[in-house]
């Protein structure tokens, strides 16, 4: 039995399907942000990138929380 998949991971199958990007792109892009705070990520991806809101959300929240540890 697989386990499912939750929290912003959740999201990412459908970020690779609609947008055509890998996942370590998309947390590339990220990290070679010269923006650092969460809001600011997540317009950023909106307004460059076309990404939803939801879709935003969930790459800079679990690429920052990776980032911490």
């Amino acid at each position: 039995m697989t386990a499912t998949v939750k929290g912003p991971a959740s999201y990412f199958p459908s970020i690779e399907k609609k947008y055509g990007r890998p996942i370590a792109e998309w947390k590339e892009l990220i990290r070679s942000s010269p923006l650092t705070k969460h809001m600011e990520l997540v317009n950023w991806l909106k307004s460059e990138h076309g990404l939803g809101h939801g879709h935003a959300n969930a790459l800079v929240a679990h690429t920052l929380a990776e980032d911490v540890r």
